[in-house]
Formats: C-alpha cells, sequence, structure tokens
C-alpha cells in the first residue's frame, strides 16, 4: 500500500539546508499497523507528510495506494488526499467554528463516502457520546484530539497516518484509541502511528526507528508484540 524509494528531504540551502531525511526506504503493506519511533528531529513528522502528500520529496519516489505521489499533477494530488489516506494531527487541526459532529460529518462528506456508522457512532467509539453539538472551544484539548480522530475514522480511507495520536490523551482513553488504530489494520487498512512513546510500539506489527532522518531499524517490537492490556506509560 505505501512504498518508499530513495526518499530524500532536504529544507533550505546552503548553511542553513537540514536534510530531514537521507535515502528512506519503505515499505507498509494493506493490513499492517506500524509505529515509527524517534527523537525530535529525527524526521518522524517530515516522513509522515510526505507519505501523506502535504510535502513532496525532494529525491526518490513515493507510491500509495498505487498512485506515485512524488511525481503526480496537483489534481491528481487532490484526488489522492480525499480517497486515500486519513490524517490524524498533533495539532488537531479541526474547525473551530464546527461542532463535534460537523467535523466528523465533514470528513466523512469530503472523502465523498457516504455509507458507513454514523456521526453518532464514530463519536461514541472514541468517548464522545453526547457532546454531538459541542464546539471545540468547550472541549478539553484530549477531547479535541478524539474528534480529530474521529473525523479520520469517518472518512473510511485505506491508509491512516497518525502523528502523536495519544499525546493529549489520559492512558485509559489512549489505549481506547490504540483499540481502534488496532481494528483499522484488521479491517485492512494500512496504519501508520508516528510517536516518541516507546510504550506504543510493543502493539505494532512492525517498529521503524529514525535517527538522524536515516531508518536505524525495522522490525517487530524488540521483545515480542505485547497486548494492550500490558500497556503502560
Amino acid at each position: 500500500m505505501i512504498e518508499l524509494a530513495g526518499v530524500s528531504k532536504v529544507f533550505g540551502e546552503g548553511a542553513a539546508e537540514v536534510r530531514a531525511l537521507e535515502d528512506v526506504d519503505l515499505k507498509v503493506a494493506s493490513g499492517e499497523f506500524v509505529v515509527v519511533l524517534g527523537p525530535s528531529g529525527s524526521g518522524k513528522t517530515t516522513l509522515l507528510n510526505l507519505i501523506g502528500a502535504l510535502d513532496s520529496p525532494t529525491d526518490g519516489t513515493i507510491v500509495v495506494g498505487g498512485t506515485d505521489i512524488s511525481r503526480a499533477s496537483r489534481k491528481r494530488l487532490f484526488e489522492f488526499r480525499r480517497n486515500t489516506v486519513s490524517f490524524i494531527f498533533q495539532s488537531f487541526n479541526i474547525f473551530p467554528g464546527l461542532t463535534a459532529a460537523e467535523n466528523v460529518r465533514f470528513g466523512r462528506d469530503a472523502s465523498g463516502r457516504g455509507e458507513g456508522p454514523g456521526v453518532d457512532e464514530i463519536l461514541a467509539s472514541v468517548g464522545l457520546a453526547g457532546r454531538d453539538d459541542s464546539f471545540p472551544h468547550e472541549l478539553s484539548g484530549g477531547e479535541q484530539q478524539r474528534v480529530a480522530i474521529a473525523r479520520a475514522l469517518a472518512t473510511g480511507n485505506p491508509v491512516m497516518l497518525a502523528d502523536e495520536p495519544t499525546g493529549e490523551l489520559d492512558f485509559q482513553t489512549g489505549v481506547q484509541i490504540l483499540e481502534l488504530l488496532q481494528e483499522q489494520a484488521a479491517e485492512g487498512k494500512a496504519v501508520l502511528v508516528v510517536t516518541h512513546n516507546r510504550e506504543i510500539s510493543r502493539i505494532a506489527d512492525r517498529v521503524v526507528e529514525l535517527s538522524g532522518g536515516r531508518i536505524n531499524r525495522d522490525g517487530p517490537p524488540a521483545n515480542g508484540r505485547a497486548e494492550l492490556c500490558e500497556l503502560h506509560w
């Protein structure tokens, strides 16, 4: 579903040049739950933005869902973002003038998919039952994050990209969200989660570790895969 070959990303020029990613090769299959680990500045978010076509590589090729997004036209990239990838942003990126339900409905409508679970059901699945009519300013940071996750779930797209999806959540809610993401992978979606939280990597099918813009490890969790009930942070 996701394939990167020789991907590099450079920001700036000359003395200000920053090589965020360097010659990255990566494949993620449908149905895989992959966690990307690394310290701040290692290239994790840059990697996610490239896969989601929010940025373009300096070198290399990126193919997602059969589309070569490193060479696609602007129109094709718009269709790709609409129909192929769902983003859970660390900064939420929900619309302040829309209620929780309207934010989720926007995600579903933007993807062009009218079928699937109802908005109420999706909000309930992330622990927001009864908050349909609440605006973002009436919600806590963790609740806003859950609205963002619900909006991504509503699209039904085959690739889900999540940047620190549990960063604003308490442990119990974080585990609930991770369970939802695992379910998405079990349903055949490619799920890629970026986090600095090594504990979360224990439940992944694969762990990709970045350092200095390069992959220095790609394989199963170091001590074997854990169950959600075994996590603690």
